[in-house]
């Protein structure tokens, strides 16, 4: 039984969804005492709950203490089982930070499975549907774990109602893993806002913000069709396509915030990445670490990747892994950004 602390580090949910995929991924139950102690709100909220009901239900755990505001939690897995399931948060919680939680163990599974997913779908502090499809999925297809991601309906936080389709193909035999040193040539960069059930002026006035304090020409500014009764929301999205990798950045509206400053806010994270060399951004380079270290723990050998910040997230998720997988995480100060190793060990 691995023994965990939620106090550690940054202290929140990663600790408690990390331990879940990778207690299913190594079969080893694990205890986790004081469960989110730095949050505001300790203990286990909505979305934290399904994402224990939905590990247990993929691995037949037995589970104690999977009940609103507990702050310890005992999860002994069974085998992991490929197939159809179906999982709401039931709020505006994330169903994105669900679908991180199965998506390790579904594909180190013998077979295909297919995922139904509710809730919030462009929530702040958990990726977007659009961050995982362009950025995550991508690079988990290049370590030989094919997905197909279908955003149905658009969930933003507080009335929730998004839903998300998702077919994880089995990679328990083609996991392999690779270097990301170098972004590559660049290939498009373009913005988007994403603000359904709002006035067509508050996307306009955003985005030609942005365009102008980045240089962009009309055409790199956009505003995607939306499906009817999806909102009200506000996510303004920037993505950056290289050879090698692409990131995307995201900035919420909300009431009382001005369209510049959503703008502006988002100009700083593009600028911060833009003025580094390194391959990936400071949340791709938290959620890099798990798949990558599975490849490196299946296959054996190493994987580096360069990334441009080390978030306390990326630092506690190294940790929490080393204590379930036989891998050193080794990090490297880098002019401009890190080099993060991950190598298995005896």
């Amino acid at each position: 039984m691995i023994e965990l602390d939620g106090s550690v580090g940054e202290g929140g949910g990663q600790i408690l969804r990390t331990s879940l995929s990778l207690s299913m991924c190594t079969g080893q139950a694990f205890t986790l005492d004081r469960i989110r102690a730095r949050r505001s709100k300790p203990g286990l909220m909505r979305q934290h709950l399904t994402c224990v009901q939905a590990a247990a239900k993929v691995s037949g755990a037995t589970v104690s203490g999977a009940e609103p505001g507990s702050t310890t939690l005992v999860f002994e897995p069974g085998p992991v089982k490929a197939g159809d399931y179906e999982f709401s948060v039931g709020t505006a919680g994330s169903c994105t930070l669900v679908l991180q939680t199965l998506w390790p163990a579904l594909m180190l599974a013998e077979s295909q499975s297919r995922l139904k997913l509710g809730g919030g779908t462009h929530n702040p502090m958990a990726p977007p549907f659009h961050f995982l499809e362009r950025c995550y999925a991508p690079l988990l297809r290049r370590l030989g774990a094919g997905s197909d991601l279908d955003l149905r309906r658009l969930g933003f936080y507080p009335a929730g109602g998004g839903e998300i389709n998702v077919s994880v193909h089995s990679a328990a035999e083609t996991l392999q893993p690779f270097d990301l040193i170098e972004r590559g040539r660049p290939i498009e960069s373009y913005a988007e806002c994403l603000a359904p059930a709002l006035p067509g002026a508050v996307a306009r006035r955003e985005l030609d913000h942005l365009g102008r304090a980045l240089g962009w020409e009309a055409e790199q500014l956009r505003t995607p069709p939306v499906r009817q009764n999806e909102g009200p929301g506000n996510a303004l999205m920037a993505t950056l396509a290289y050879e090698n990798v692409s990131e995307l950045f995201t900035q919420f509206g909300e009431r009382g915030v001005s369209s510049d400053n959503v703008a502006n806010a988002l100009v700083k994270e593009v600028r911060a990445y833009e003025a580094s060399t390194a391959a990936l951004g400071p949340h791709l380079a938290d959620q890099w670490a798990l798949p990558l270290a599975l490849a490196v723990w299946r296959r054996g050998g190493e994987g580096t990747y360069t990334c441009t910040e080390l978030t306390d997230h990326a630092t506690t998720n190294f940790s929490v892994i080393e204590r379930f997988l036989p891998v050193q995480f080794v990090t490297l100060a880098l002019g401009g950004g890190w080099s993060v190793t991950v190598r298995r060990i005896a």
